[in-house]
């Protein structure tokens, strides 16, 4: 770290390379935070979080019970261990809170004074943070599973649901109606997903093994169905053509560039594909466990070189390597199956919720010592720091984003 201080010092180095081997030897280093707890508040699992973009300090988490809990993540306590606590919740006792489970909770992107939840209830809800009552109440004829607004768009307010209806419904937030549908998959959507790069590009996962990309813009169907064979052995079957996996398709991710699109499936496998081509790279992950019946929240890390995967594999959270597919890490310290987990790319840390009912916090190990440091022979603390992996040594660019 001292080599990489002194060359920017002299303007050897862009200081963007120093940012990305520091958030990397973050990433590299994450473990359970022994200092920092998450009230439980939650009676049942937690099936999505939300950390806000504007100041990276709220976080929304949805649960089985229906309940919804706004946490303040910052330590106003000044004091090593402190207790993130809810700062606003939708509990049971309110009379505006969802009937059933709550499958996905999102911060409008550009403020954090509302925000989004969908639930099993067949509502969508948009709330007024400041005093948690719905603003806009959207009723569907089925099941919600996911929905999502886009991170970047300028030009359009659209909000992306789907349902146990093989349609997708694209919502209007600022006129409060439903104002168009997209039709072409044949069985429940469990994941929707804007793209963070064009504003009009939607992502939609089925349990019709499907995965299509969309221009809303454009009302003869998607742009293109995923085909996890690259059109070589749909020629020969029919049955087999364009299927991203080989079971119910319930994750999706775009990497923070919107250049990639990460899947997962029942099938035990994720797979990373070409945004644009909707070419799949053939990134082999080896197997991802994945048992959920409905949507699966996973995250890519940012700034990193190379990025990583988090995903959700059983009980634990497993940690990939984006473009090699080599399993890095697994972060072990929930008690059931974790069903979600977000990336915080102000502080490199990383949020999870399981079945158990807990939000558990992975943080970065505090830097104890330089390899210069130690080259007089000073070796405390070195025994605590995780070895780095010799591939991600020399991999920092000095790029641009």
């Amino acid at each position: 770290m001292l080599g990489f201080l002194s060359a920017r010092q002299a303007g050897l180095d862009d200081p963007l390379r120093l940012r990305r081997a520091e958030s990397t030897r973050r990433v590299l280093s994450l473990t359970l935070n022994p200092d920092r707890d998450v009230d439980r508040i939650h009676g049942n699992g937690i099936n999505n979080i939300d950390i806000d973009a504007i100041e990276g300090r709220y976080m929304l988490s949805g649960g089985a019970d229906g309940v919804i809990v706004i946490y303040d993540l910052e330590n106003h306590s000044g004091k090593q261990q402190y207790t993130c606590s809810p700062v606003r919740t939708v509990g049971r006792s309110s009379r505006h809170v969802h009937k059933f489970s709550v499958e996905t909770v999102q911060w409008y992107p550009y403020d954090t004074g509302m925000f989004v939840s969908s639930s099993f209830d067949k509502t969508m809800k948009v709330w007024d943070t400041e005093t948690l009552k719905p603003a806009e109440i959207f009723e569907f004829e089925d099941n919600v599973y996911s929905h999502h607004l886009s991170p970047i768009a300028r030009k359009h307010s659209l909000i992306a649901v789907g349902t146990k209806n093989p349609k997708i419904q694209l919502c209007d937030l600022k006129s409060g109606s439903r104002i168009h549908v997209l039709q072409g998959h044949r069985a429940e959507v469990l994941s929707v997903r804007w793209s963070p790069r064009y504003e009009y590009i939607l992502a939609t996962a089925s349990a019709d093994s499907k995965v299509n990309v969309w221009d809303v813009r454009r009302a003869s169907g998607s742009l293109f169905t995923l085909d996890q064979h690259n059109g070589e052995k749909s020629k020969a079957s029919s049955q087999t053509v364009n299927t991203a996996h080989n079971g119910r398709v319930n994750g999706l991710c775009y990497t923070t560039d919107g250049l990639y699109l990460l899947t997962t499936g029942t099938d035990d496998r994720m797979r990373l594909w070409n945004s644009a081509t909707g070419e799949n790279t053939l990134v082999n992950y080896g197997k991802v466990c994945n048992e959920s019946r409905k949507q699966l929240q996973f995250t890519v890390s940012r700034g990193c070189s190379p990025e990583f995967v988090f995903v959700p594999c059983g009980s634990s959270v497993a940690v990939y390597a984006l473009h090699t597919g080599e399993l890095i890490t697994m972060l072990r310290g929930h008690y059931n199956n974790v069903d979600c987990c977000e990336f915080h790319p102000d502080f490199q840390e990383l949020y999870s919720g399981g079945k158990d009912g807990n939000l558990l916090a992975w943080v970065p190990v505090v830097r104890t010592a330089d390899v210069e440091e130690m080259s007089n022979g000073e070796n405390k603390g070195a025994a605590n720091l995780p070895a780095v992996n010799p591939a991600f040594q020399d991999n920092w660019s000095s790029d641009e984003d």
